[in-house]
């Protein structure tokens, strides 16, 4: 019918009727059937309407069918009848509206009626949310406005509204505008929502180009810390997840144990990953999406909003170090507990000064967070590590692409990196220990730049959904061309550990594996120019990683005697292998297909392809 309707219009434009006149007798007869004879229900109307969204007269049809008295008298009704949203907290049986009424003709008869939209307006609950998305993909923005204006108290019934306000600020991240953005946010109430206390100073400001201080993302953090991220003890705090902890939380080494339990937990949804939920049912999920809702409406684009967060997490040890023990003018006295000679900040006494980094964020006050967050300043940092990587991953691609570029740019003007004084000697060992435990360097207070920007990018992948960790690559493309091992050791360390995650994924397996590859050969390369001649020798450990990450590939799991890569695999470490120096190319051997040459099909003799 609606095919025909606007066939008919597109036919009537042709024979010279002006649109207004066609539009409003097409909709005064919709409205006929729709509430005289009740002859059309509103709800599939509306449906099909938004289906036929190519046809540019579809969208006005539906816009004036909102406008439409008759429909608006139907939600006041439903709104008085209804009482608050939250109305089955009420005491007593609920009044249900005469049948007649609620349902209209066209569904009276029946002998089963809707379990849950059981009115005319009721049954549009789920479908205004549909229409705005719509409109706005439509650039129908005044309209969507408008709609939404009419109808946000109607749609505090909706039982998804916290998702619907989610997903199209996420969806249609860069596109709305501001006042649109204000007027999606009143569909939720306010008031029940955890927001932060100066973010609607910060969503109303004038300055829209001005972004939040520091202190507002690190507060924001640190709810996270207290409500989402699992407890360290089970007997201080209550987790409600154990995805998280299981994957990505370890215990910096002597002082404290962290356990890979979550509090006491008997429902399924504390296993799910976030991105698997629906709708927040938990207040540990309620409170990062309205962490995540938070960041989506700020007025600032997401390079600034990226750039806050990871400055907070570069700089997080000695800033809190610093609150803690009232240090304001002597940071190198923060890394002198360190237990290693080798801790670049507790081996040398200018590692923190300020010749060389600056220890704390300005802009950021964290003279009560570790007492508020009942934890030591080693271990909420770590903490906070992980709660900026867990936000990072629940919002849109835009700032997944911002993350790269930051961390990648961070690890390149690190001061090791950078000081030509510095001997290849120290900057291994420097890089070394950095990556070896962030939270290890955080217990005796040498966490480092390129260590916990590394530990937020581990954290963030691991909450990352499987199809966006192809972006991943873009971090390894903004650190090439890679000139020295510490780089090499940098990079494997990013993307190492989620290769066994891309098992089951063979063609991002590959590419993944052939990126490291690639930079493998930017530094061991026939042709590579290196500032000081390396040893071979000094990467064993790295291809003693490849040589069981492919095995690992192969088997599809934890490996076992009788594991083998594939020999598409095997193929891609022989094409490589030709432009590595030939002392590189012997560490290699064993990784290559041809029965002649390869240590690996000497004693698997299956695997050679017989004649």
């Amino acid at each position: 019918m609606v095919d025909v309707l606007l066939h008919h219009i597109h036919l009537e434009l042709q024979r010279g009727h002006p649109l207004q006149d066609l539009m409003l007798k097409a909709c005064g007869n919709l409205s006929v059937f729709i509430w005289t004879h009740e002859l059309l229900p509103p709800d599939i109307l509306l449906l099909a309407l938004i289906d036929r969204d190519d046809n540019p007269h579809a969208l006005r049809i539906v816009i004036n069918l909102l406008d439409s008295k008759e429909l608006q008298q139907r939600v006041k009704l439903y709104l008085i009848n209804r009482g608050p949203p939250e109305h089955w907290l009420s005491s007593g049986p609920f009044k249900r509206v005469e049948l007649q009424k609620a349902l209209g003709n066209y569904l009276s008869w029946k002998e089963r009626y809707p379990t849950f939209f059981d009115d005319i307006a009721a049954r549009l609950l789920p479908i205004i949310p549909l229409i705005i998305y719509r409109l706005v993909e439509n650039d129908a923005m005044d309209a969507a406005d408008r709609a939404l204006q009419v109808y946000s108290t109607f749609l505090h019934y909706y039982p998804l509204n916290f998702t619907f306000v989610r997903d199209i600020l996420a969806y249609f991240y860069g596109h709305l505008p501001g006042k649109l953005i204000l007027r999606i946010l009143n569909i939720l109430d306010i008031k029940k929502i955890p927001f932060s206390e100066s973010f609607p100073q910060h969503i109303n400001s004038s300055n829209a180009a001005m972004c939040p201080p520091l202190d507002y993302f690190a507060t924001l953090l640190l709810g996270l810390v207290k409500h989402v991220i699992p407890a360290l003890n089970n007997s201080s705090k209550c987790a409600a997840m154990g995805d998280f902890a299981n994957n990505s939380m370890r215990a910096p080494h002597g002082k404290i144990q962290a356990t890979s339990q979550p509090g006491p937990t008997n429902s399924s949804e504390g296993q799910k990953p976030y991105y698997q939920m629906q709708d927040p049912g938990t207040f540990t999920q309620l409170t990062l999406e309205t962490a995540v809702i938070e960041l989506l409406s700020l007025p600032v684009c997401p390079s600034q909003i990226v750039s806050a967060l990871v400055q907070i997490v570069v700089h997080i040890q000695p800033t809190l170090v610093q609150s803690s023990n009232g240090l304001h003018g002597a940071p190198g006295s923060s890394g002198q507990g360190s237990i290693l000679p080798t801790s670049p900040s507790g081996g040398s006494s200018d590692s923190l000064g300020a010749t060389r980094t600056t220890p704390s964020v300005s802009g950021m006050n964290t003279s009560n967070f570790v007492s508020r967050s009942g934890y030591t300043c080693q271990q909420l940092s770590c903490l906070l590590i992980q709660a900026c990587g867990l936000l990072l991953a629940q919002l849109p691609p835009e700032f997944h692409v911002q993350l790269y570029v930051e961390a990648a740019h961070i690890i390149k003007e690190s001061w090791w990196l950078t000081d030509a004084k510095r001997s290849v000697g120290e900057l291994e060992s420097a890089v070394s220990y950095a990556l070896l435990d962030p939270t290890w360097a955080a217990q005796d207070n040498t966490s480092t730049a390129i260590g916990n920007v590394v530990a937020l990018l581990h954290a963030f992948f691991c909450n990352l959904p499987q199809e966006w960790l192809e972006g991943t690559h873009l971090i390894i493309k903004h650190l090439r061309p890679v000139t020295s091992v510490a780089v090499l050791r940098i990079a494997f360390r990013i993307m190492g550990p989620l290769l066994p995650r891309l098992a089951n994924a063979q063609t991002l397996f590959s590419k993944t594996l052939s990126l490291l590859l690639n930079i493998l050969v930017d530094v061991f390369g026939r042709n590579s120019q290196l500032s000081a001649p390396i040893e071979a020798t000094e990467i064993t450990d790295l291809i003693d990683f490849l040589h069981h990450v492919i095995h690992y590939e192969g088997q599809g799991g934890p490996v076992q005697a009788s594991s083998k890569p594939r020999s598409e695999i095997l193929a891609l470490f022989g094409r490589a292998t030709e432009n590595l120096r030939p002392d590189v190319q012997h560490l290699l051997s064993h990784l290559n297909s041809d029965a002649n040459s390869s240590i690996y099909a000497a004693t698997h003799p299956k695997i050679v392809q017989t004649p």
